[in-house]
């Protein structure tokens, strides 16, 4: 099969949850792309065993320019200040709205903190980073490209994820009301539903869930048409689509990368 080649030099992109998981594999494949990186999280090292480069200066030694920015999506002022160190660079290009945080818990056992940790970093970053960028663009009168991650939750309910799926569901909908509203700004916004990727299974994920999704869902869920689970690198294919001329009549829509699963 043939590949894509995307470049993005001279643009510059925000990864929110750049440190590690989804959010590392597409800082680093816009790094490649040649855009200036500007990788937003709260810690800087990565958390995956055998990886203790931080993702700015994995692309820095390809050759690339990146940033790491500490940064608590939960609060719309820390989004708002990697927004600003952005205008370092020219402003901001693409937006990556990838951070997020998951917790499994049967609904009746779900407590006020837990729901509020959730909805605070998964569906407030996404909004209120949605948001601080299309205002940096609309200033600057530059288009631009928003990218947020969904989730096949955002679709599909599952056995302890009702406060996780609600906040996935809610993603879903700030993009597509977001991509009406910006479209007249020549903004687009669109979203990535991953479905069952390896580096989730150990945020939040029961070990039987794990061990049930590792292989392709049976005793779980339903199985994965493709055979085998996602890969962060999956996924970071479809974000530089989404954000690049290649899509350019696209916006308002939901990718699900997972493998087939919604199709069952």
């Amino acid at each position: 099969m043939g590949t894509a080649n995307f470049d993005f030099s001279d643009e510059t992109v925000i990864v929110t949850g750049g440190s590690a998981g989804i959010g590392r594999a597409i800082a680093l494949e816009f790094g490649a792309a040649g855009a200036t990186v500007l990788t937003a999280d709260v810690r800087e090292d990565p958390k995956i065993e055998g990886e203790d480069v931080p993702t700015h200066e994995l692309i820095a030694e390809s050759g690339g320019t990146s940033e790491y920015v500490e940064t608590d999506v939960s609060d719309p002022a820390a989004i708002e200040s990697v927004v600003e160190a952005a205008r370092d660079y020219g402003g901001v290009d693409v937006m990556v709205n990838n951070a997020g945080v998951q917790h499994s818990e049967p609904f009746l056992d779900v407590e006020q903190e837990d729901f509020d940790l959730l909805h605070h970093t998964n569906v407030r970053g996404a909004f209120f980073g949605t948001q601080a960028a299309a205002r940096d663009m609309i200033d600057r009168d530059e288009p631009g490209s928003i990218v947020n991650t969904a989730s096949i939750s955002s679709e599909v309910a599952q056995f302890g994820q009702v406060q996780y799926d609600s906040t996935k569901g809610a993603i879903k909908m700030v993009t597509r009301g977001a991509a009406l509203e910006l479209a007249e700004h020549d903004i687009r916004v669109n979203a990535i539903g991953p479905g069952q990727i390896a580096t989730e299974f150990t945020e939040g994920w029961s070990q039987e869930a794990q061990e049930a999704a590792s292989e392709g869902g049976e005793g779980f869920i339903k199985p994965v048409p493709l055979g085998r689970e996602g890969h962060p690198d999956d996924n970071a294919g479809a974000v530089l689509f989404l954000a690049s001329e290649d899509a350019s009549y696209i916006t308002g829509q939901l990718l699900f990368v997972d493998g087939g699963w919604t199709a069952i």
